[in-house]
């Protein structure tokens, strides 16, 4: 079931670059963000509430407080440098560099969290980077 939720979160990152180009057209990458943001956390809590797992809050540790806070932090800072460069840098350009995040994710995920990847996770790792190479020269 995984597969599937990964290649609609691969559509839907597809379509959110094309929108948000679109959608930003003559104001701030900063405005667009914090639109979006609230867009996104209005669905995220009501997911949340629509499936009763609101009291799951009251098992979080530290540890999971911790480290979400600091992924928030790097999403945000994620959407707000992709705006940035969607202000700016055709479409076509910036999404193939922002997908350069799942061969650091690959990279990170072996030093930082000790995981095994195959050859063929490697070598798809280094296709992502030739190929974001290609596309931007």
């Amino acid at each position: 079931m995984w597969r599937y939720y990964a290649l609609l979160s691969a559509l839907f990152a597809g379509l959110t670059a094309i929108l948000a180009k679109i959608g930003m057209k003559g104001i701030n990458g900063n405005v667009a963000t914090a639109i979006r943001t609230v867009v996104i956390l209005f669905i995220s809590w009501g997911i949340v509430l629509a499936a009763g797992e609101f009291r799951e809050l009251k098992t979080l540790t530290k540890n999971n407080l911790l480290f979400l806070l600091l992924s928030g932090v790097a999403t945000g800072l994620s959407w707000i440098f992709y705006f940035k460069a969607l202000e700016t840098g055709p479409v076509s350009k910036v999404a193939p560099i922002d997908k350069l995040s799942v061969a650091i994710a690959i990279g990170l995920s072996i030093v930082i969290l000790k995981e095994s990847v195959d050859w063929k996770t490697i070598a798809g790792a280094l296709l992502i980077i030739t190929g974001t190479i290609t596309l931007i020269r």
